[in-house]
């Protein structure tokens, strides 16, 4: 992976937009049963202790931080309490939504220092999404939202991939160290200098 890959991935409308957790993740799902319930809590376990950043009952300020919602039909979330004062203009998003025939979406909330503070999952379970494993739907979602990756980081390749030996969905190496040390302590939680790229690069160098 060169620095200019690791640029690509926090490219958003054609600006370099890093920004990571700062704060421990609450999450809670919504729409699944418990055996479910149980495979997406173990991604966010599993992707939060590679990041270094733990998994909480509840946050402070929020209560929770991270909402995942499964559902069938965009329509199911006009009905959701409350929903319209977290998402602005839902009511137009899933019209747009709907528009596209898309089945994932996904909104962040910064703080004022430019970290994640918060974040919303939608998954529509149609267009193919309904047929793929729970574990991979669920460590797909925690790898895309552990960081605030540009709209075009996994448009070509997916983040996971499966195991050679055992045919278990992982997390492709190179993206696991990057969420690694895009996490390292040094480095801010934001950053909007393509340099910061270069800084992670360096610590990716120095780990192979």
């Amino acid at each position: 992976m060169t620095p200019e890959d690791i640029e690509k991935l926090f490219t958003r409308n054609g600006a370099y937009a890093f920004a990571r957790w700062g704060r421990p993740i609450a999450p809670v799902v919504f729409g699944v049963d418990e055996a479910t319930l149980g495979v997406v809590k173990g991604a966010l376990e599993a992707v939060g202790r590679l990041a270094g950043r733990e998994i909480a009952e509840t946050d402070p300020e929020l209560g929770s931080n991270l909402m995942i919602f499964f559902f069938r039909d965009w329509d199911e979330l006009l009905h959701v309490p409350d929903l319209g004062q977290m998402i602005p203009d839902l009511a137009a998003t899933v019209v747009r939504l709907k528009a596209a025939d898309a089945n994932r979406y996904r909104a962040f909330r910064y703080d004022n220092a430019g970290a994640i503070k918060a974040a919303f999952v939608f998954l529509a379970m149609r267009g193919g999404l309904e047929t793929l494993p729970a574990e991979t739907v669920a460590l797909g979602e925690a790898v895309e939202t552990v960081l605030s990756w540009g709209e075009a980081a996994f448009a070509g390749t997916s983040p996971l991939a499966l195991h050679p030996e055992t045919g278990a969905t992982i997390l492709r190496p190179e993206i696991a160290r990057l969420i690694q040390l895009a996490y390292d302590p040094v480095l801010p939680d934001a950053a909007d200098d393509p340099s910061h790229a270069l800084r992670v690069f360096a610590r990716m160098a120095q780990h192979d």
